[in-house]
C-alpha cells in the first residue's frame, strides 16, 4: 500500500513538471514569462498608485513592497484556482482512456501553479533587498504559513470545482469574473486603512483578502492578527479542505461519464 501511494505521488510530480514545461514551450522568453507577467502588473500598478495617488500622503509606508507581495499572492491564488478548475477537463484523454486516480491530476495542476509562485518569490526577495528593507523571522514564518493556507484554499476550490466543470462548462467564465471581483475586493492596490472601518469585516471575510492583508502587514509593518483570529481562520480553511475532499469523492465516479 505504501509503495502504491509512493507511485501516485511520483505521478503527481511527473504531471506537474510536464504541465510546467508545456506551458512555456515554444515561447521566445520561455520560463521568464513566469516572472515577467506579475512583475509587469506590479510595475504598472505601482506607477499609477505611487506616482499619481501618492499613498505616502496618507501615511502609508512601504506601499510598493506591500503591492508587490499582494500581487504575487493573488496571482498564486488566481493561477492555482484556474489551473485546478481546468485540470480534469484539460486531461480528458487521460481521464477517459486509462485509470489514473483523479485526485493526482487535480493536485498536479495546483503544484504547477506553486512552481510558478516559487519563482516569483525570487522577485519579492530582490525587491525587499533593493529597498533595503528585510522583515524579521516572525514575519517570514507568517508569510510561509499564509502561503500554506493559500495552497490549501486552492486545493479546496479545485477539488470541488474541477469535477463540476466537466459537466457545467460555464464555470470557467463565471470564475474569471469572480477573480476580477476578488482582486478589487481584496486590499491589494489599496491598504485596508483607507477603507471605512465598518467595511473591514466584510473585506476580511474574503479568505484571500484576509491572507493578503495580514501577510503584507507582517512583512512591512510587523503587525500580526491576534492568535485566536488566526486560529479560527485556519480551522475554517482546514474544515473547507476536508469538505472538498468529501465532495470530490462523491463526484469522482461520474467524472469520466460527464466528460
Amino acid at each position: 500500500m505504501a509503495k502504491k501511494h509512493e507511485n501516485y505521488w511520483e505521478l503527481v510530480w511527473a504531471l506537474a513538471r510536464t504541465d510546467f514545461k508545456l506551458r512555456y514551450h515554444g515561447s521566445v522568453l520561455g520560463y521568464f514569462w513566469a516572472l515577467l507577467k506579475p512583475l509587469l502588473t506590479f510595475l504598472i500598478l505601482n506607477f499609477v498608485f505611487s506616482t499619481i495617488f501618492n499613498p505616502r500622503n496618507s501615511g502609508i509606508q512601504h506601499f510598493s513592497l506591500q503591492l508587490l507581495t499582494s500581487i504575487m499572492l493573488f496571482n498564486f491564488f488566481s493561477e492555482g484556482t484556474m489551473a485546478g478548475l481546468n485540470s480534469l477537463l484539460g486531461k480528458a484523454s487521460l481521464v477517459t482512456k486509462i485509470y489514473v486516480p483523479r485526485w493526482t491530476i487535480v493536485i498536479a495542476s495546483t503544484i504547477n501553479a506553486s512552481l510558478i509562485f516559487a519563482m516569483n518569490l525570487i522577485i519579492i526577495a530582490v525587491f525587499f533587498t533593493w529597498y533595503g528593507f528585510w522583515p524579521g523571522l516572525p514575519a517570514i514564518f507568517t508569510f510561509c504559513y499564509f502561503i500554506l493556507l493559500t495552497f490549501l484554499l486552492i486545493l479546496s476550490f479545485s477539488f470541488i470545482a474541477a469535477p463540476l466543470y466537466v459537466k457545467f462548462r460555464d464555470l470557467s467564465q463565471i470564475w474569471e469574473v469572480t477573480i476580477q471581483a476578488l482582486f478589487y475586493g481584496s486590499p491589494i492596490v489599496y491598504p485596508l486603512q483607507i477603507i471605512p472601518v465598518k467595511y473591514h469585516t466584510l473585506l476580511l471575510a474574503n479568505p484571500i483578502g484576509y491572507i493578503i492583508h495580514f501577510t503584507k502587514m507582517a512583512l512591512t509593518e510587523n503587525h500580526y492578527a491576534p492568535l485566536w483570529q488566526n486560529a479560527i481562520f485556519t480551522a475554517i480553511i482546514i474544515a473547507l479542505f476536508f469538505v472538498s475532499l468529501f465532495v470530490f469523492r462523491k463526484m469522482e465516479p461520474k467524472i469520466a461519464e460527464n466528460i
